[in-house]
């Protein structure tokens, strides 16, 4: 088996504030890295029949991960850079 994370590294860590958690995040990834990251996979529900939404794209064409940001902006988290102290909102 080929370990190819070995090689990765990731930046200087912080925390970002999701609904009501505190998560880590680090430099220069997405919100929908640290998201995923983290364990949260469902970041949405759709209205119809609450079904469970998640990231699809990752380009930022889908709008499947959509979150709201503290100042009330909805941005996509796949094309968003986590910050630190950024306090999201996820619609699950």
């Amino acid at each position: 088996m080929i370990k190819r994370l070995d090689k990765v590294r990731r930046g200087e860590p912080f925390t970002i504030r999701v609904d009501d958690d505190v998560i880590i995040a680090y430099e220069g990834e997405t919100l929908a890295t640290a998201l995923l990251a983290s364990g949260k996979g469902i970041i949405r529900r759709t209205l119809k029949d609450k079904s469970p939404r998640s990231y699809y794209c990752g380009m930022g064409i889908c709008n499947e991960c959509l979150v709201t940001l503290e100042n009330g902006n909805r941005v996509r988290a796949c094309q968003t850079f986590a910050a630190p102290s950024l306090k999201v909102n996820t619609h699950e």
